[in-house]
């Protein structure tokens, strides 16, 4: 059976992101799709190395952190990748619950200043 390869735009349409952003990841080394002449094609492989860049960007990691974690896999396979994602997710829900907290102090402070702005009028 031959393998499913995706073109640019059909990759561009599964993953919702616009052709810049594709080719943004292939600047960065995140992707690497086969070339014939000037058309991209995009394997088994660079399907799910998208996969887990759109989850790990939706978690707010950054591409940096995320093309090193794509490497562990390549140069010292899958228990030291996920050894490697343990640490990235831990750091990264540290991240989340600091910006949680600066979120419900400024939501806290913006209610504060608008009771008192309402107060004002009444």
């Amino acid at each position: 059976m031959a393998e499913t390869r995706l073109t640019f735009k059909e990759m561009c349409a599964k993953f919702d992101v616009t052709p810049r952003t594709l080719r943004y990841y292939e600047y960065i080394e995140l992707l690497q799709p086969e070339r014939e002449g000037r058309a991209r094609f995009f394997g088994p492989r660079e399907v799910a190395r998208m996969i887990l860049i759109m989850r790990g960007r939706r978690f707010g990691i950054k591409l940096e952190d995320i093309r090193q974690w794509l490497l562990i896999y390549e140069r010292e396979g899958t228990k030291a990748q996920m050894e490697a994602f343990i640490e990235m997710a831990d750091r990264q829900m540290d991240e989340l619950r600091d910006q949680k907290q600066q979120i419900e102090q400024a939501i806290v402070e913006l209610q504060d200043l608008r009771d008192q702005t309402a107060a004002s009028l009444g």
